[in-house]
């Protein structure tokens, strides 16, 4: 996850709370509501040595939000680990945070200390904790419950190690306890205190300073003659609903940077999905009620852009979950009547692109049966 979330490196420029960039070395980007009162969350949290648990669609700025409660807390001297737990297969999760011991597998050659290990007296930060397996679920439980490490390999009992856990995810887990994905007991050690970060259609009054911030980080390091934003541009970009937040955010002003050969960015210049009449003229209670599956779905089927040029980069980015893929998919199997050939047209794809398509939806466990809806 990128650091300039929904905060960025206090080296980036202007501050909206310069005191708290004083004592973490990051910062909190904006003067909306949610953001104060976030803000006064994370303090009160930081306090503490509570376990936390952090909720929030991806690309809201989770992590960021783990390394403010860290610093603020009796463990800011010792050191973060953060720990994907999304991005290795179960074997090598196991090894890389609870460590392993010389020969415990092929390509073991030296003993090897975990991520658990590494953060003894300090916090780790286990990311898109709910993309765990049942099993890693029960190895991890296990590890809160006794504070013990068992190496891969290792016999006998573990070392005793003593961490702060903070979790994240962007899955609903109670959802994932009814589906018999994710252990309530786990849940319940996870959750002692809970903090929900707000997506960024919700707290539209930051975007102006995010954009500033991100305009100023990136042409001082890029040859550019783009110096500002229209205020035109920046008002569709105010009302965009943004699903990939602050990170779709940071990429646009990215590109923008180093695509834009005028001093200042005008409308015409923005992405299409967000200069398009639709999206900048919604009346606020209709858009609240959409999902960022409706806003994707719209975009092909009423805009005809391409399933691999909307819904497939944001996906492979990290910006919108399997849930918002598998909703986009359900809509398009109502429409198709549960035909995935039909969904590939209603998608913008190529014929030849079928079997990609449907290669796509069962490697990333993103297929919905297609009976129930002929």
């Amino acid at each position: 996850m990128p650091v300039a979330e929904s905060f960025v490196d206090s080296s980036a420029g202007g501050s909206a709370y310069s005191a708290m960039r004083e004592k973490t070395g990051v910062e909190l980007v904006g003067r909306s509501a949610q953001l104060v009162a976030l803000q006064g969350e994370i303090d009160r949290v930081g306090r503490s040595d509570a376990k936390v648990l952090v909720t929030g669609e991806s690309g809201v700025g989770k992590e960021i939000v783990a390394r403010a409660i860290h610093s603020r807390g009796p463990r800011a001297a010792a050191v973060f680990v953060p720990v994907n737990c999304a991005g290795l297969p179960e074997t090598l999760l196991e090894s890389e945070l609870f460590g392993h011991v010389r020969g415990s597998f092929t390509g073991a050659y030296r003993d090897k200390p975990g991520k658990l290990e590494t953060a003894h007296m300090g916090t780790i930060f286990l990311d898109e904790v709910g993309e765990m397996t049942l099993r890693m679920q029960g190895l991890l439980l296990r590890f809160l419950e006794t504070g013990e490490l068992q190496k891969v390999g290792a016999e006998g009992a573990g070392r005793l190690t003593n961490v702060r856990v903070i979790a994240a995810t962007n899955r609903d887990l109670r959802e994932l306890i009814k589906q018999g994905a994710f252990r309530e007991d786990l849940f319940y050690r996870l959750n002692v205190i809970h903090i929900v970060v707000p997506p960024l259609r919700e707290r539209r009054e930051d975007i102006p300073m995010l954009a500033a911030q991100f305009l100023s980080r990136f042409t001082a390091g890029n040859r550019t003659v783009v110096k500002a934003i229209s205020p035109e541009a920046m008002k569709a970009m105010t009302e965009y609903s943004w699903p990939g937040n602050v990170r779709e955010l940071e990429n646009v002003i990215e590109r923008l940077v180093v695509t834009c050969h005028t001093p200042t960015v005008g409308l015409e210049q923005l992405p299409s999905e967000i200069h398009q009449h639709d999206w900048i003229t919604l009346r606020p209670k209709r858009e609240r009620r959409r999902t960022v599956a409706d806003d994707l779905y719209k975009r092909m089927v009423d805009q005809h852009e391409s399933f691999w040029a909307t819904v497939y980069p944001l996906f492979m980015d990290r910006e919108i979950t399997r849930a918002n893929v598998r909703e986009v998919v359900r809509r398009g199997l109502e429409e198709a009547r549960g035909n995935y050939k039909i969904v590939a047209r209603l998608f913008n794809m190529e014929t030849r692109d079928y079997k990609r398509f449907l290669n796509f939806l069962r490697k990333h466990d993103c297929q919905i049966p297609f009976k129930e809806y002929r």
